[in-house]
């Protein structure tokens, strides 16, 4: 049963997304889907769902922060980050005599997945649809849409045998987690038994009294953030007064964080955005993904170069911005909005990720305080090395090749002591300042 969080909005799990879809409803109108895969075929592969639908269209990701409407597959399953096949939403009519406009949002709930680029266009859609009607904004729920393939260790060991709609959509659960299930479920481990067995309804009965429900319960908080500016924790807490079991996971909460610092907008010229939007360019990297280099930063030195003429012969009311140029030949290779900040001084402590605690804390008072010899910055298009998929290497000049820094996507220590993931470093004695 959907939970009421204001007038026409409601929050629920696929069964109840299901259960309208199926039979219609008298006062849900609308639907916005948050699971692994936007297509409507997740229904069946959950449960043998057969739902009719007719699409309006999709919607892929822009370059730029922005999105375009383009026809054809949705791409959800290829290892890639460019720009043309990543799938942004899904619009459809959808249900019961197809009475239903569907969003689908393909939106995972774990940690590092990207919940700042699809706040938007969810947002968007919940305002359109309260106006029109009233929408369920639902995701799959259900112990936070996890799946126990193994769990235990040494002779406890055991291997659940599951249903193959629970094999096809989560991943593993600790073996922590796995005995509360197994307590719940009645299902005691066994040294000697390899495989245990439960049912469909059975599961679905534990996940109903247990559900915490992540990427829904975060798009709503993101909701009332931005219509009612509340703060992370007010917005949190006023929709468990309506639903205690919500529980958005760490890595949505930060980024919750993010989009309250921001002004309660996803702000893509922030340093906020851009630090965070390298970060996600990093772990997918790491992924083994390839990243299109249609979403680096342009070249800031075309871009001048074209806007020289103008300038010059109209400075009166024009905004100075800082630029950084080869020392050699005077191109601009990156302008102050390139640059991705970081917190002097912090060492390890401002980057755990992919970097080996070390107990060599030498002098760091000093170097707390000491000046950064280098300057980070997002990639950008005049990064030849970058584009052609190294995972680390140096950066030339585009125009007289001299060497201006180093770049790796496992992370650089700066002169200051943090460790900034990925990085794209310029030696601050490679490069004047000036403005533009």
């Amino acid at each position: 049963m959907p939970y009421r969080v204001r007038e026409n909005l409601f929050i629920g799990n696929i069964s109840d997304a299901a259960e309208i879809l199926q039979n219609g409803s008298t006062e849900i109108t609308h639907i916005l889907s948050l699971l692994s895969s936007a297509s409507i075929s997740f229904f069946f592969e959950w449960k043998g769902l057969t739902i009719p639908t007719t699409e309006i269209k999709k919607v892929y990701a822009g370059g730029s922060g922005g999105a375009s409407a383009s026809e054809g597959d949705s791409g959800d399953g290829k290892k890639s980050c460019s720009a043309s096949d990543k799938l942004l939403y899904l619009l459809e009519y959808a249900g019961k005599d197809l009475k239903l406009v569907r969003m689908g949002v393909p939106l995972r709930d774990m940690e590092n997945e990207d919940l700042l680029d699809h706040l938007d266009v969810c947002l968007d859609f919940i305002d359109k649809s309260r106006k029109e009607g009233s929408v369920l904004v639902h995701c799959f729920a259900g112990v936070s849409r996890r799946l126990p393939l193994y769990a235990g260790s040494g002779r406890g060991e055991c291997r659940l045998a599951l249903p193959p709609f629970m094999e096809r959509l989560l991943p593993s659960l600790e073996p922590e987690t796995y005995r509360s299930w197994a307590k719940a479920l009645a299902i005691a481990p066994s040294a000697t038994s390899k495989s245990t067995i439960f049912s469909e309804s059975k599961f679905m009965a534990f996940s109903t009294l247990f559900a915490c429900v992540h990427c829904s319960a975060a798009i709503i908080t993101a909701y009332l953030m931005r219509t009612e500016h509340l703060s992370q924790e007010d917005a949190l807490n006023s929709l468990r007064q309506i639903c205690k079991s919500v529980c958005p996971n760490d890595g949505f909460l930060d980024q919750l964080k993010m989009y309250e610092n921001m002004g309660f907008k996803v702000d893509h010229a922030s340093p906020i955005y851009r630090s965070f939007h390298l970060k996600v360019l990093g772990e997918s990297y790491h992924r083994g993904n390839r990243i299109d280099s249609s979403i680096f930063g342009a070249d800031p030195g075309v871009a001048t170069e074209v806007a020289s003429g103008v300038e010059a012969t109209s400075n009166e009311g024009k905004t100075v911005k800082p630029a950084f140029r080869c020392k050699k030949c005077r191109r601009v290779v990156a302008l102050q909005d390139n640059v991705v900040d970081h917190i002097p001084g912090e060492g390890e402590q401002s980057f755990g990720w992919r970097k080996r605690k070390s107990s060599n804390s030498y002098n760091k008072s000093e170097d707390s305080e000491s000046e950064c010899s280098s300057i980070f910055i997002e990639p950008l298009k005049w990064m030849a090395a970058v584009e052609e998929g190294a995972m680390e290497g140096k950066l030339f000049c585009v125009h007289c090749e001299a060497r201006l820094g180093y770049f790796n996507w496992a992370g650089i220590q700066c002169s200051c002591g943090s460790w900034i993931t990925p990085a794209f470093q310029l030696h601050k004695s490679r490069v004047d300042v000036s403005t533009i």
